[in-house]
C-alpha cells in the first residue's frame, strides 16, 4: 500500500501546485498591446499613456507593439490571432470596428464582433471641420451649407485616403445636408493639410490636435467639431450636432482582447483602464493634446461596438466605397 500512497501523495502535490498556478494573479507575466498604426499618433499616445499606468499597477512589463498598415486592419487582425489569454491586447477604433467591414467586405480577415472582446473604449479625438479662409468665405456651419447647395461640386474637400474615417465622416455630411463636394484623397493627413494650407484644397474634417494650430495662427477657419457636443477644451466652437441633430463622427480609440480571452481578466483589465481614465492626472494630460478620455464597461463598450457597425453600413453603401 505504501507505493500507492505515494502515488497519491505525488499526484496530490501535482494537482496542488497546478491549482496554485492556476490561481496566480493577472498578470503574472508582461503583457503586449498592439498598436494598429505607426508611433507617434494619437492610439500610440493613448496607448502608451494608458500601459505607463498599468505597468506601474500591476507590477509586471506592458509592452507597446506597433503593427501598421491596412488602415489599421493588420495590426487588428494580429490581435484577433492571438492567444486569448490576456497577455496580448490590442486597439480598435472607429475604422476596424465601424466602417471596415463595410469598405472591405469579405476581404477583412476578422469579423469585428466574433473575434475580440471589448474591454473598454479609451478616449475620443474630436475632429473640427476646417476651411480655408481666402478660397471659403462662409463663417457659420449654416452659410457654409448654403453655399455648397448654392454651388454643388464648386469645392473640394480632403481626407487621408479612401475609407478613411475623414472620408467617411464627410461622406456622412454631404448625406446629412443634402449637398455634394468633391474628394480628393491623399496619402495621410500630412499632405493632405499641406495642400489645405496653400489653397489646393477648401475643406477638410481633421483632428483637432492637427488642425488647431494652423486655427489660432489664423490659417484655418474652424466651423464646428464633429463630436457630439462641445469639447471641453474648444468651448466656443459649436458641435456640428447643434445644427444637424444627431451628427456624430468621432474618432474613438478603444481596447479589445482576443475572443475568448476569460471574463474575469476582460473585466479585470477593464475596471484597471478605467480606474486610470478617471483620474485628473490622465485626463488633463490627454486633453493637453485635443484627447477626451472615456472608459466603458465590456458590456457597454460591445454595445457601443454594434451601434457604430450599424451606424456605417448605410453611409458607406450610399457612397459606394470600396476598398479593393
Amino acid at each position: 500500500m505504501k507505493p500507492f500512497k505515494a502515488a497519491l501523495a505525488a499526484i496530490a502535490l501535482v494537482v496542488s501546485c497546478l491549482a496554485a498556478a492556476a490561481q496566480a494573479p493577472y498578470p503574472s507575466a508582461p503583457v503586449r498591446i498592439i498598436v494598429p498604426f505607426a508611433a507617434g499618433g494619437a492610439s500610440d499616445l493613448v496607448a502608451r499613456t494608458v500601459a505607463e499606468r498599468l505597468q506601474a499597477l500591476w507590477g509586471q512589463g506592458v509592452v507597446i507593439e506597433n503593427i501598421g498598415g491596412g488602415g489599421s486592419n493588420i495590426g487588428v487582425a494580429a490581435l484577433a490571432r492571438a492567444k486569448p489569454d490576456g497577455y496580448t491586447l490590442g486597439l480598435i477604433n472607429a475604422s476596424s470596428h465601424g466602417m471596415n467591414k463595410w469598405l472591405y467586405k469579405e476581404k477583412l480577415a476578422y469579423d469585428p464582433l466574433r473575434d475580440f472582446a471589448p474591454v473598454s473604449q479609451l478616449a475620443i479625438t474630436p475632429n473640427v471641420l476646417v476651411v480655408n479662409p481666402e478660397k471659403v468665405p462662409a463663417k457659420t456651419v449654416p452659410e457654409f451649407i448654403a453655399l455648397l447647395k448654392q454651388k454643388p461640386n464648386a469645392l473640394n474637400f480632403g481626407s487621408s485616403g479612401v475609407g478613411t474615417s475623414l472620408h467617411v465622416g464627410m461622406e456622412l455630411f454631404q448625406q446629412t445636408t443634402g449637398t455634394k463636394l468633391t474628394h480628393v484623397p491623399y496619402r495621410g493627413s500630412g499632405p493632405m493639410m499641406v495642400d489645405l494650407l496653400s489653397g489646393q484644397l477648401d475643406v477638410a474634417l481633421d483632428g483637432a490636435a492637427v488642425a488647431w494650430p494652423y486655427v489660432e495662427a489664423g490659417k484655418l477657419r474652424a466651423l464646428a467639431t464633429s463630436i457630439p457636443q462641445r469639447a471641453s477644451f474648444l468651448p466656443d466652437l459649436p458641435a456640428l450636432s447643434e445644427f444637424l441633430p444627431g451628427f456624430d463622427v468621432t474618432a474613438w480609440h478603444g481596447l479589445a482582447a482576443p475572443a475568448g480571452t476569460p471574463k474575469e481578466i476582460v473585466e479585470k483589465v477593464s475596471r484597471d483602464v478605467r480606474g486610470i481614465l478617471e483620474t485628473p492626472e490622465i485626463r488633463d494630460r490627454l486633453a493637453t493634446q485635443k484627447i477626451i478620455a472615456l472608459g466603458m464597461t465590456p458590456d457597454a463598450f460591445r454595445a457601443f461596438i454594434e451601434a457604430e457597425i450599424k451606424k456605417w453600413e448605410p453611409v458607406v453603401e450610399k457612397a459606394q466605397i470600396r476598398i479593393e
